[in-house]
């Protein structure tokens, strides 16, 4: 199965880096406009989100867009296993290691996402399904099981990044939910994957 996830990686990637920067730039509004109007996030007090890098859709614009409309921001930062601890977004972010940016205040520790109304993930691409592909890391798919069932997960990606199918094992989880420039649409959860229990 891993094989099949890095060709598909490789794939999508090789599409991202087509994309030319007043692409990325209409992406990252379009993006920011959808999610904000969305009832769940409207309604959230507290959104777990991050911070893009490269040419994953941008959630700069996002993310301002959050804090001035009174929401509570947490944002991950990277541990030495892969796994993710959070903090708040209450200001500058700083330099990380592996290109990324991470907020300064406090640790809340790994189960704080837990907590949130709406998480925002990164992705590669999503299945009809609601089954996620991610970097490979496993970062996220650990993250998400801590988030209580029904809760509003929502993966963004580029429009050419939503599937039919995406390999699935059994540590990967699904999200509710994904958003692209074109808007945000609910994905029906999976009634199997390898990894619900049996």
């Amino acid at each position: 199965m891993s094989g099949s996830k890095t060709a598909l990686r490789d794939q999508v990637l090789t599409e991202r880096n087509r994309l030319t920067p007043a692409e990325l730039s209409a992406s990252a509004v379009a993006l920011s406009e959808h999610l904000l109007a969305t009832p769940q996030v409207r309604r959230a007090a507290s959104v777990a989100a991050y911070v893009s890098v490269g040419r994953e859709p941008g959630t700069g614009l996002l993310l301002d867009g959050l804090r001035a409309a009174g929401k509570r921001v947490l944002l991950p930062v990277l541990l030495a296993d892969n796994d993710l601890d959070w903090a708040a977004y209450d200001g500058p972010l700083a330099p990380a290691g592996r290109g990324l940016l991470e907020p300064t205040g406090p640790r809340l520790g790994a189960d704080a996402i837990a907590t949130c109304d709406v998480v925002l993930v990164p992705g590669i691409a999503v299945g009809s399904d609601g089954m996620r592909l991610g970097r490979g890391g496993g970062s996220y798919d650990r993250a998400l099981s801590r988030v209580p069932v029904g809760t509003f997960t929502c993966v963004l990606l580029h429009e050419h990044e939503v599937l039919d199918r995406v390999p699935a094992e059994a540590h990967d989880r699904p999200v509710t939910a994904v958003a692209t420039p074109a808007g945000v649409r609910r994905l029906p959860l999976p009634t199997s994957h390898p990894g619900m229990p049996k």
